[in-house]
């Protein structure tokens, strides 16, 4: 209970269950409208707390937007617990299982439904990008937590190596298949990571031209990209 922890205790505990029941309203508003064009209001009301507290904990609906994308991207992280730690300096091997068991097909098509701009030519979200980013933050975490004898910059290089390559392989898989949860695009997503994970382990050497599919038209996501969301002056 929070009211038998001392003051300081009582006031970290209710800002960090504002701030989880901030994102688990943002998660559920996305999962409703399949979109993020809820306001400020809404989520506060929904959240049962203040504008005010919004404003306390984010700078903008895109940050909690980005926090919802990286814990719908976490399943990741948590398959990682599940695959025995190695005696040795397997760290490669250990995230290449973890991203093998981890469904990440679902949670990329549930993204694409509700940040995708649903045009003709639609490319990976920004927001989706972005989770990518704080994916390969949770993971060198764990790694290192697993590994605490490992360099921790070499885990840092090798985990951010393979999450940025997740970010690619998801805009070609995107192209490719339209980000749906399909047997098809499932298929197209294992052979993709396994490139990836191939790729990392021994060099960026060029193969076979066509492996994993033709890129989009415009393969390069720009940082300008239109973004769903406001910000939380609005």
């Amino acid at each position: 209970m929070l009211t038998t922890l001392p003051v300081e205790d009582r006031r970290k505990a209710l800002k960090s269950r504002h701030r989880q029941d901030i994102v688990a309203a943002a998660a559920a508003l996305m999962d409703e409208r399949q979109a993020t064009d809820f306001t400020v209001d809404e989520l506060a009301q929904r959240a049962d707390v203040s504008r005010r507290t919004v404003f306390n904990h984010f700078a903008s609906i895109n940050d909690i937007v980005s926090e919802v994308c990286s814990d719908v991207l976490s399943a990741a992280v948590a398959s990682l617990t599940a695959v025995p730690a190695s005696d040795g300096p397997a760290v490669l091997d250990e995230i290449a299982e973890a991203f093998r068991n981890a469904d990440l097909v679902a949670p990329m098509a549930y993204l694409n439904r509700v940040l995708g701009d649903g045009g003709p030519a639609v490319t990976a979200h920004p927001m989706a990008l972005r989770a990518f980013t704080e994916l390969s933050e949770r993971l060198s975490a764990v790694m290192l937590s697993r590994h605490p004898e490992a360099d921790k910059l070499s885990v840092h290089l090798l985990v951010g190596a393979l999450t940025s390559g997740l970010g690619v392989l998801y805009h070609h898989w995107h192209c490719a298949t339209g980000a749906v949860d399909t047997p098809q695009s499932r298929r197209s997503w294992a052979r993709m990571l396994d490139q990836l994970l191939e790729t990392v382990r021994t060099g960026h050497a060029a193969g076979p031209a066509g492996q994993a599919g033709q890129p989009c038209p415009s393969s390069v996501v720009s940082s300008n990209h239109p973004s769903k969301g406001q910000t939380l002056n609005g």
